[in-house]
């Protein structure tokens, strides 16, 4: 039998770190969820000491998932491992994740520590987190860049402490493919008790090789991968979890393990993360692109139709771009519409709640023909900001655009409950609108990212438009969804504010990221 490849998702931690990613507790759920049923081994549902929001969320996940192994992650500090353990109490299944520099640079400039210390602090963190859990997992961050023997004397005594898992992770995305599979591989013949543990590979895609990075460790005996859905995370982003879970099962001729994942949720799941997110994929983007499956070329498209194999190595269907496309309308009763949602992963607090998003359906349903899984996730996006911290509401919206004319727009929002209006004149409607709105709330903040994307094909499609806000080294995003692009764009920027005026925004205390 084939070894198991054991998938570690940590979209929920490291993904959110992609700057204006932060997510809600209620979103991290969903997309938990979604995770879940992917059948992902483990969930990094977050850093439960770097904030009150993230320690709630990360115990909401924890409360939440049955069938994953739920990990939080904790620097080799005991305040730190305290907190991981008291968010991760209500798992079925928890996991610790502790970690501490180990390269030369790291250890100087950033530590201020000895070699000697560092192992003290590791060993001391693993014992500590194995007061909560008997699953242990410890990382030398900067691995790529720490030296071969202080790695071998780390590891060994971090495995005799009990950790059970060891994740070599390349921090900075230096490392090439063959120069990081041999590490790995000289990591496990050298140290003693190598075989006590499993080993582990978190890859950044600087030099956008973390994905060949991954796969080259997985040849040369890594048993997990840890990886984001779209490969999300802070600057280049992470090994993106749909191309290794792919790569290794299509090539089962050339790698000795396969994962358990069922990759027919793998769309759905990219779907989710980009619409919470506000993250568009690209087209091209590999597995979980428009255009994945896409042929254009005559000479492509005749040699498909004749045999499918002949341009394409894996089925559109089994990552599940022809499984989850359910069409609802105008028509569609409500229990088929709470059904959908249920399968679609997502969970209603209560009936108002139900009653709510129904009646916003029912709206969009009478400006479009026919609703798709993409739009049902378009409405959830948009309640998913708790009500207590949605101080600014969009009322209403006149624009006027015309040839040869300045546009103008005239907006009113709900303060606090208060009613404002305001017009500006701008560029384009959008421009004008925008304005308005920033007439009224006064941020100071510069637009920094401004995109739309159509949720689904037609033109009574809705579009959605992402906003990127930054303010005094404070970045958000916002997103919203509408048949109307201009009112879109309103929601989006009115709910980046909101999010930029929240006072719960997650400060990640680590100097460092795995």
């Amino acid at each position: 039998m084939k070894d198991k490849l054991i998938i570690f998702d940590t979209t929920l931690r490291d993904g959110e770190q992609s700057p204006g990613a932060s997510m809600t507790r209620d979103e991290k759920v969903r997309i938990a969820r979604a995770l879940e049923r992917m059948k992902v081994d483990v969930i990094e549902a977050g850093f439960p000491a770097a904030s009150q929001g993230d320690f709630e969320a990360v115990q909401a996940v924890a409360d939440a998932i049955k069938d994953s192994t739920v990990c939080g992650l904790a620097r080799a500090l005991d305040k730190d491992i305290d907190r991981a353990g008291e968010a991760l109490k209500g798992a079925q299944s928890s996991r610790i994740h502790t970690f501490i520099a180990t390269s030369p640079i790291h250890m100087q400039k950033k530590l201020n520590m000895t070699p000697d210390q560092v192992i003290e602090y590791a060993v001391r963190a693993v014992k500590r987190a194995r007061q909560y859990t008997d699953n242990v997992e410890f990382s030398p961050e900067d691995a790529g860049r720490s030296e071969e023997d202080f790695l071998c004397r780390i590891l060994e005594a971090v495995i005799d402490a009990g950790a059970r898992t060891l994740n070599i992770p390349d921090t900075v995305g230096y490392s090439m493919p063959q120069q990081f599979g041999a590490t790995i591989a000289n990591l496990i013949q050298r140290i003693p008790n190598s075989d006590k543990a499993i080993f582990s590979v978190h890859c950044h895609n600087d030099l956008g090789l973390a994905v060949a990075n991954s796969l080259s460790a997985v040849m040369n005996g890594a048993r997990q991968v840890e990886c984001t859905i779209n490969g999300l995370g802070e600057r280049a982003g992470n090994a993106s979890l749909e191309e290794v879970v792919m790569a290794v099962r299509t090539r089962q001729d050339f790698f000795q393990c396969d994962t358990g994942l069922d990759t027919r949720e793998i769309v759905i799941c990219s779907k989710l993360v980009s619409s919470i997110t506000g993250f568009p994929v690209q087209p091209n983007k590999a597995i979980v692109g428009a255009n994945a499956f896409a042929h254009e070329s005559g000479i492509h498209q005749d040699g498909v139709l004749k045999n499918r194999e002949t341009y394409e190595i894996m089925r559109a269907e089994d990552v599940g771009w022809s499984t989850n496309r359910m069409v609802l309308g105008k028509h569609s009763g409500r229990n088929a519409f709470k059904t959908r949602m249920a399968e679609l992963g997502v969970q209603f607090d209560s009936e108002a709640d139900l009653n709510d998003v129904f009646y916003r359906f029912k709206q969009l349903a009478d400006k479009k023909h026919e609703i798709f899984d993409e739009d049902l996730q378009a409405l959830i996006s948009e309640q998913s900001f708790e009500a207590e911290d949605e101080h600014i509401k969009l009322v209403a919206l006149k624009v006027c655009s015309e040839t040869g004319e300045v546009p103008n727009a005239t907006v009113t929002i709900l303060v606090d409950g208060k009613e404002l209006t305001g017009s500006a004149s701008g560029g384009g409607a959008v421009d004008a609108s925008l304005k308005a709105i920033e007439s009224l709330v006064t941020t100071g903040a510069t637009l920094a990212l401004y995109s739309v994307n159509n949720i689904t094909t037609g033109t009574d499609s809705q579009g959605e438009v992402t906003v990127r806000l930054e303010n005094a080294g404070r970045i958000v995003n916002g997103s919203g969804a509408d048949t109307d692009i201009v009112i879109a764009s309103a929601k989006a920027y009115i709910n980046a504010v909101n999010k930029l005026q929240s006072p719960d925004q997650r400060q990640h205390p680590q100097k460092g990221d795995v």
